[in-house]
C-alpha cells in the first residue's frame, strides 16, 4: 500500500530526532504534573513537523494537543512522559513519548490522503495512581470527538492485550500525641503503632481476597525520633481489582483495616484521595488484531503463553479512556529480561539499542494501524459515530 510505504519513509527520516528525544527525556526525569521540559521538547518536535500545537490544555500546564490533517476519522495517540520517584524512567515513558510522537509524525504525512485527523495528546502524570492526566483530560473534553485512541508501552515481552486492572490510590494520616518515650510513655498516643496495627490487618485480609486483587503501600512518615512517641504517621496505599465494580467492594474492606489501627490506639484517622480511580482496560479486539498483524510484519512475536505474562497485572489511566473510546494499549519488548518494569535496571535498558528498535517498531505499527483504520470501510463506519463526551453522554 502506497500510504504505508510513505509512513515508513517518513518515520525512517525522523528516527534520529525521535531517539534523541527519548534519550533527552530519559536523562532529565520529571515527576507527574511537573514534566515541563519533556512536554515542551515533544511539542517543539511536533510543531516543527507541521502540527497545530496547543500547550497547557485542560488546565494542566504540562498537557498538550498536537493535531495534523482534517479527515473525518479522528485518532488520538497518547504520549506519556512522567517518571517514577527515585528510579527515573523505569517504566519507559521516555520511549512512549518518542513512539507516540513518531507515530503521529508518520501518520501526518498521509492523513488527508487516507481521511484522517491525527492528534498526539500529551498526557501527564500517568504514574500518580489516582486522578492521572488522562482522567482529568477526559473530564475536561480533550478526547471529545475522538473515534479511536492508542499507545504502546515498553515491557520485557510483547503482548497485544495485556491484563490491565482497576486501581485506586489513597493517603492515610494518623494523629496521636507525642511524649517522652522513656520518661512518660503512658502520656503518649502512638500513631506509628496505629499504622502497624493497620498493616497487620491488611496482611491478614490478603488471605480472603481474590488472587487477582492487589494491596500494597509505603509508609511516608513514621515519627521524628526513637525517644519521642510518634504523634503522626502517614502512608500511601494502592488497591487493585479486576474491574471498577470489584474495586468498589474491596476498597472499603481495606479502609476498615486502617480504622482498626485508630480504634486500637486511640488515634484519629484521616483518609484522603481515591476519588478518581483507574479503570480496567477494555481492549478493542479489532484494533488490537490490526496492531498485531502490523507488529508481526516487523518481526514482533506474540507467544500464546509466557511465565511473566500469565502473572502480569498493571493499571493505567488509559483504561479510563478505553471505557469511552475504542482503544488499544499493547506492550512491546525492549529485550530487558531479567529486568522488569519499575526496576532501576529496566530504566537503564530504556536507552539501549534494543529499546530504540522497539521505539521504531511501535511507532510504525501504530501508524500502520491508523492507516488500516481509515482504509477499512466497515471498521471506519463502526468507529465514526456520534461524538461522545467524557461522561459518556
Amino acid at each position: 500500500m502506497i500510504a504505508k510505504a510513505a509512513v515508513r519513509e517518513t518515520l525512517a527520516g525522523s528516527k534520529g530526532e525521535l531517539v534523541a528525544l527519548s534519550r533527552r527525556i530519559h536523562e532529565t526525569p520529571e515527576l507527574g504534573f511537573e514534566e515541563e521540559l519533556a512536554s515542551a521538547w515533544i511539542a517543539e518536535l511536533l510543531t516543527d513537523a507541521g502540527f497545530r500545537v496547543d500547550m497547557g490544555i485542560c488546565g494542566l500546564p504540562t498537557a498538550f494537543s498536537a493535531t495534523a490533517g482534517s479527515g473525518p476519522l479522528r485518532i488520538a495517540i497518547c504520549a506519556e512522559y512522567d517518571c517514577l520517584p527515585g528510579i527515573g524512567h523505569a517504566c519507559g515513558h521516555n520511549l512512549i513519548a518518542a513512539m507516540s510522537a513518531g507515530a503521529g509524525i508518520a501518520l501526518a504525512r498521509v492523513a488527508d490522503d487516507v481521511g484522517l485527523t491525527v492528534t498526539v495528546l500529551g498526557t501527564p502524570a500517568e504514574e500518580v495512581g489516582d486522578g492521572g492526566g488522562k482522567i482529568l483530560m477526559l473530564e475536561r473534553g480533550a478526547f471529545d470527538g475522538t473515534h479511536a485512541a492508542m499507545m504502546v508501552h515498553p515491557a520485557p515481552f510483547d503482548a497485544v492485550a495485556p491484563r490491565i486492572i482497576a486501581s485506586s490510590s489513597f493517603q492515610v494520616r494518623y494523629q496521636g500525641r507525642a511524649a517522652h518515650a522513656a520518661a512518660f510513655p503512658e502520656l503518649g498516643v502512638n500513631a506509628a503503632d496505629a499504622l502497624t496495627v493497620a498493616q497487620t490487618a491488611v496482611g491478614l485480609l490478603r488471605q480472603h481476597i481474590a488472587p487477582s486483587d492487589r494491596i500494597h503501600g509505603i509508609v511516608t512518615h513514621g515519627g521524628e525520633a526513637p525517644n519521642i512517641v510518634p504523634s503522626q504517621a502517614r502512608a500511601q496505599y494502592q488497591v487493585r481489582s479486576e474491574t471498577l465494580e470489584k474495586l468498589q467492594s474491596l476498597v472499603p474492606r481495606v479502609h476498615r483495616c486502617f480504622e482498626a489501627g485508630a480504634i486500637g490506639t486511640g488515634c484519629t484517622l484521616e483518609i484522603g484521595g481515591g476519588s478518581k480511580p483507574y479503570a480496567e482496560m477494555a481492549h478493542d479486539g479489532e484494533l488490537a488484531e490490526l496492531y498485531k498483524a502490523n507488529a508481526t510484519q516487523l518481526g514482533r512475536r506474540f507467544p500464546e503463553s509466557h511465565p511473566l505474562l500469565e502473572r502480569f497485572a498493571a493499571s493505567t489511566d488509559m483504561g479510563n479512556v478505553s471505557q469511552i473510546i475504542p482503544s488499544i494499549h499493547p506492550l512491546i519488548s525492549i529485550g530487558s529480561l531479567p529486568a522488569v518494569n519499575h526496576q532501576p535496571e529496566f530504566a537503564s535498558h530504556c536507552v539501549t539499542e534494543s529499546a530504540e528498535k522497539a521505539l521504531f517498531d511501535a511507532a510504525l505499527a501504530m501508524a500502520w494501524t491508523g492507516v488500516d483504520m481509515a482504509s477499512n470501510a466497515t471498521l471506519r463506519a463502526r468507529l465514526i459515530r456520534p461524538s461522545q463526551k467524557a461522561d459518556g453522554s
